[in-house]
């Protein structure tokens, strides 16, 4: 391991808005902060808004600057990665964000029921190969666990560049009978950006410079708690193949957030 990540995996227990569990204090109990994020992290009772896979932390401190009158939570699993944003907020006295070191399917340990307001899943690995789809982060089984945190009606924000990844989710919705107020297939050709949505990542930059274009799926989960799994027939096509390659091209140079076990 290099310096400068074990550096920053130092720094990073310096920061007051950093939360780094130990792995087995996660999966054995539920975290003391379970339940207790306004009172005892944040110290107010806005509403709370988590960023899933966050990686370097733009979106979220990009999130967090917009709306000083919610809390925004960074949540990966790559802490060299999150230093970047919880450096940032620490520097500009950012007292409506926190970063938690964590698997996004661990999350279940750290959020009580109704805790969480909204989330947010920027450009998270697509998880292309079809005995993985479980693990997309709008499967129904991590539908399942934000359903035990977020309010009735709380919103759920997807920005992908993967079309496959898109196509997904509107399956899902479908499939569900979710409410969807938003499902667009290029937010930048069609105009349909604003202010929050034409916030770029580190990743989003090189879709753009690739001309891809960048997707945004808007929904609720409504009253629903239960997502039984089921087999989607568009895993079955070939179309997912030239986007697994552009991923291997990608991953050559960096990889996306990690927050799944292989």
């Amino acid at each position: 391991m290099g310096k400068d990540k074990l550096r920053r995996f130092a720094e990073n227990l310096t920061f007051e808005c950093f939360v780094q569990p130990a792995f087995e204090e996660a999966f054995r109990r539920d975290h003391p902060l379970k339940g207790h994020w306004h009172s005892d992290f944040f110290h107010n009772d806005r509403p709370i808004v988590l960023e899933l896979g966050c990686g370097k932390g733009e979106y979220t401190v990009a999130l967090a600057e917009r709306d000083p009158n919610r809390n925004f939570i960074g949540i990966d699993i790559k802490g060299a990665r999150m230093w970047r944003g919880a450096k940032t907020a620490t520097e500009r006295q950012m007292r409506n964000v926190g970063f938690l070191r964590t698997r996004i399917e661990m999350i279940a340990s750290f959020f009580a029921e109704g805790e969480v307001d909204e989330i947010w899943i920027t450009f998270p690995d697509p998880q292309l190969k079809s005995r993985r789809a479980k693990k997309r982060l709008t499967s129904p089984l991590f539908l399942g666990q934000y359903a035990q945190m977020q309010v009735p009606g709380g919103r759920i924000n997807l920005k992908t560049d993967s079309q496959h990844l898109y196509a997904y989710t509107q399956a899902v919705i479908e499939r569900f009978g979710l409410p969807c107020d938003v499902a667009n297939n290029d937010i930048y050709g069609s105009g349909f950006a604003d202010e929050i949505l034409s916030v770029k990542t580190a990743y989003e930059q090189m879709f753009l410079e690739r001309k891809l274009p960048i997707t945004y799926t808007r929904f609720s989960l409504g009253e629903r708690r239960d997502f039984p799994p089921f087999d989607w027939e568009g895993d079955d096509t070939d179309e997912k193949d030239n986007e697994e390659a552009r991923k291997n091209d990608i991953s050559d140079r960096t990889s996306r957030s990690s927050y799944a076990n292989p």
